[in-house]
């Protein structure tokens, strides 16, 4: 029988001997920026960008990107890329609208879990069984989900009042609700503008005003998906799949098995992203409203290193910046302009110190120009803030390379026996 030690011992360590980023150090990085983000709050008078309202926007708008995240992070750990996660958040949407206009947005949660890991199942045929490319797989994927969705949206919510070829009726509200006390005491507090603990109250304050059933739900699955993964059986078997195949094969691991139930509980994630898209975000389907977060979530996914906590902070990271076109963006993204000079100047002086003349050369420039613009204008054009989630994706992407490590055998084809 295999036992949870036999597995942890199939996997790969992580080689490099870079140093692992404690939980200690972690912390100390986010105070730190939140002592920086306090600052230039109180020199820039933006008070908007610690206020409780932009810190309730930005976690309803990072669940969408969390949830699929977090289905790229179990379907990666089982070993498949999976870049169908935009294709499974569509059909979470579609699914969840259809099913919450018919029997009300709880049925509709249901179903968008459902829409999704179907997408996910046919992700699994594809790839585990068949052996196609996991990319291709993955971008058939979005692209069949957009054209489904669009053909079944022509019979199903095309004549019906409200609805159209690309757009669902308006669909039941699951409400929200605010922790009594809590949140009021938190929004006095963030109202006073005092240094830190201000935005300390801005930022908690987020997490207990205006919130959805859904959204409690979806925060919870982050620790879930923790303890299942990093510390039951079943979860040191999935990532063994993920980090040598045949060694857990010949420890009596059923590899396919957990690679299918692995992608299937990867889309099942995603669907439920799609469902609060439509049931929470809009209480209606429209055709377009995933806008790559898919994407943006297997970003958030890869900066966060395949771990939940890591995910969470980059889910956070894009639905705060996303937040910003919503609630004063020029002045907010004006305002954040001086932050990331701060911050690119501690990067210069770190690559300086560690001899590195070039790169520090470079991001000195960079620091300048900011810096520059900071200076020249009053707030930022707003095409700019439109973009400014992408542009985040693109720069944390880039400055985070250097220290992934993806599961070892991420993206390799498996079949069964191929170690005998």
């Amino acid at each position: 029988m295999t036992t949870v030690t036999d597995v942890n011992k199939a996997q790969v360590r992580p080689g490099g001997g870079r140093r692992k980023l404690t939980l200690p150090v972690l912390l100390l990085i986010i105070a730190g920026v939140l002592i920086l983000i306090s600052v230039v709050r109180m020199v820039t008078g933006a008070d908007g960008i610690t206020s409780t309202g932009q810190m309730s926007a930005a976690l309803r708008l990072a669940v969408p990107i969390g949830l699929a995240g977090l289905g790229g992070l179990w379907a990666e750990r089982a070993g498949v890329v999976n870049i169908g996660l935009e294709g499974m958040l569509i059909l979470g949407t579609w699914f969840g609208a259809w099913a919450g206009y018919q029997w009300g947005p709880w049925s509709g949660i249901l179903f968008g879990l459902i829409g999704g890991a179907l997408g996910g199942l046919l992700h699994a045929i594809v790839t585990v069984t068949f052996q196609v490319n996991h990319i291709v797989s993955g971008v058939a994927l979005n692209i069949l989900a957009l054209g489904t969705t669009r053909y079944l949206s022509t019979f199903t919510f095309e004549g019906v009042e409200g609805g159209t070829s690309k757009q669902s009726p308006p669909i039941d509200s699951l409400g929200t609700f605010t922790v009594p006390g809590l949140s009021d005491g938190l929004q006095s507090l963030n109202d006073k503008g005092w240094f830190l603990v201000s935005d300390l109250a801005g930022l908690l304050g987020g997490l207990f005003t205006d919130l959805s059933p859904l959204t409690v739900i979806a925060v919870a699955t982050v620790p879930l998906s923790w303890w299942i993964l990093w510390r039951t059986s079943f979860g040191l078997r999935l990532r063994s799949c993920g980090e040598n195949p045949v060694a857990a094969e010949s420890l009596g691991v059923n590899v396919y098995k957990y690679k299918y139930l692995a992608v299937i509980i990867s889309g099942g994630f995603a669907g439920l992203g799609g469902a609060f898209l439509s049931l929470v975000s809009s209480n209606i389907y429209l055709e377009g409203q995933t806008g790559g977060r898919g994407y943006i979530g297997l970003a958030a996914m890869i900066f966060g290193n395949w771990m939940p906590g890591g995910l969470a902070l980059g889910a956070g990271l894009f639905g705060y910046t996303d937040s910003l076109k919503i609630r004063g963006g020029g002045t907010n993204v004006h305002a954040l302009l001086l932050l990331l000079v701060i911050l690119l100047v501690i990067a210069v002086a770190w690559l300086l110190w560690k001899k590195r003349w070039v790169a520090g050369s470079i991001t000195a420039v960079c620091a300048a120009v900011l810096l520059t613009w900071y200076l020249l204008s009053d707030e930022v054009p707003r095409q700019f803030v439109s973009a400014t989630p992408y542009v985040v994706t693109l720069l944390v992407l880039a400055l985070s390379a250097q220290r992934l490590r993806m599961p070892k055998a991420d993206g390799m084809p498996y079949r069964k026996g191929q170690g005998g």
